[in-house]
């Protein structure tokens, strides 16, 4: 659970002090939390919905989400404020560590035809933000006990102050990307 943790202590922090040259190890750039996103379209039809993906989502991370309402009603998406519209999670400390230790080494290769995460999806201050099509990559959700595949975003955020910064922190801790 805390190899990462310690991994990064060990072999990160000293790896990208030295490529940046760093004259504090407070600037060293670290991950500060790990957000996971479901939005719910259906939820308007099927309020039963939202269970499910609450459920699924607490066997990925071990954590209880939240779920998010609507802000304003938007008549175009039959959508009236205070719905639920989505659900999500915020991961730090170990459990951070530990859904990103399961993500790269074992969800993301259950992926068919997977290349790699695309590298290109920085916010442009340091944030690495990817899109997963299907909940079933994760070992933990029984394909038979499903009702609907759902997909997901999980956003990285870090301390870093530029994309390279960050890319290189994600890299140095196991993210596939993509050559």
């Amino acid at each position: 659970m805390a190899r990462l943790k310690d991994y990064y202590k060990a072999d990160v922090a000293p790896a990208l002090m030295k490529k940046f040259s760093y004259k504090s190890v407070m600037q060293i750039p670290k991950l500060d939390k790990i957000v996971i996103n479901v939005g719910a379209g259906e939820a308007k039809e099927n309020p039963k919905a939202i269970d499910a993906i609450v459920s699924d989502l607490m066997k990925i991370t071990g954590q209880h989400p939240m779920i998010c309402k609507a802000k304003k009603s938007v008549a175009n998406f039959k959508v009236r404020e205070g719905m639920n519209i989505g659900v999500k999670v915020t991961l730090r400390g170990d459990r951070m560590y530990e859904f990103m230790d399961r993500l790269f080494n074992v969800a993301l290769p259950r992926v068919r035809d997977f290349r790699g995460i695309n590298p290109n999806s920085f916010d442009g201050r340091g944030n690495y933000n990817m899109g997963i099509k299907e909940q079933l990559i994760f070992p933990e959700i029984d394909y038979d006990k499903i009702d609907k595949v759902r997909g997901m975003d999980i956003c990285f955020v870090t301390t870093a102050a530029t994309d390279e910064e960050s890319r290189e922190l994600l890299t140095l801790m196991g993210a596939p990307f993509a050559k």
